[in-house]
């Protein structure tokens, strides 16, 4: 293990894991990938393990990257509160509230669940991260994350404390075009009908593909996408329907002009949050009895 931290070398590697990707965090730190790559590989070698597994979307901290965040984002929240200071700026704020998010969760749902603590007074800054629940877990047992938001029960043992967040139907949307060409003789009008699927395995799939198969229904795959938000936009721009829960249904038809087919019978997901067993200071406990309220919010 080093001895010494080259402090470039930390803030190279922090930017990448909140960022998720070497590309990303080259656009952020305005230099070139090649140069993030170069100085990641030599801080791991001064590390002496590697910090990431994976590649591009699939990259995740190892147990070693997951303790150097850690202390990474003690370190730089300390270097924004010295400048400050030293700028005439309030000095004492509270630190940033860290949520991880399954990447099964819609973003119009994400936004539903984290609105409401950006109008708390004094509201702390948000640093909210995507990715799998296994590695999101882990980031919460290493006090890298605050909580993390599921739509499904943990798997594995998990020493956090679960709350209930919420649940909502799921139903297909699509463009008007779209919904007015398959809503006569819904669901038998979908034999064939081109559909947006969330990645195989996920909770929303698994539901989807069990009503299909009850419904004796059909759909053309246009696509499978891990990415929620791409699933989305291909969504609005008419390639297929897709499946959104109810809940965001008012928020989809505003923002994207989307409506709601009908709904997919059985299918209803559960939403949860996870913190920590250990005693919650006042400002955490304040923060998550206002998430766990967003779904309750209109």
């Amino acid at each position: 293990m080093f001895t010494s931290v080259n402090y470039n070398h930390l803030r190279y590697f922090w930017t990448v894991a909140r960022t998720g990707s070497v590309t990303a965090a080259a656009r952020v730190l305005n230099i070139t990938q090649p140069t993030v790559s170069a100085q990641l590989r030599q801080f791991e070698h001064a590390v002496g393990s590697p910090l990431f597994e994976g590649d591009g979307r699939a990259r995740h901290l190892t147990d070693t990257g997951r303790l150097l965040y850690r202390f990474a984002e003690e370190v730089f929240t300390l270097e924004r509160e010295v400048h400050d200071a030293f700028s005439g700026l309030p000095s004492g704020r509270q630190r940033p509230f860290r949520v991880g998010v399954t990447d099964g969760i819609p973003k119009l749902l994400v936004h539903r669940f984290v609105a409401p603590v950006l109008a708390l007074p004094d509201a702390p800054t948000l640093v909210v991260r995507e990715g799998a629940q296994d590695a999101l877990l882990a980031e919460l047992e290493d006090h890298a994350l605050d909580l993390v938001l599921l739509d499904a029960p943990a798997t594995g043992r998990v020493k956090g404390r679960a709350h209930t967040v919420g649940e909502s139907d799921i139903a297909l949307f699509g463009t008007p075009e779209l919904v007015a060409h398959y809503a006569p003789n819904f669901p038998a009008s979908l034999d064939a009908a081109p559909m947006l699927l969330p990645a195989s395995g996920s909770v929303l799939r698994q539901m989807l593909d069990a009503w299909c198969t009850v419904s004796s229904i059909r759909p053309r795959v246009v696509a499978e996408l891990d990415d929620s938000a791409l699933l989305k936009a291909m969504g609005t721009a008419g390639h297929g329907l897709f499946a959104l829960p109810v809940a965001v249904a008012d928020d989809a038809a505003r923002r994207y002009g989307v409506q709601q087919l009908g709904l997919v019978d059985g299918a209803r997901v559960q939403y949860y949050a996870v913190s920590m067993g250990r005693k919650l200071d006042d400002e955490t406990t304040r923060v998550i009895d206002c998430i766990v309220r967003g779904l309750g919010e209109r």
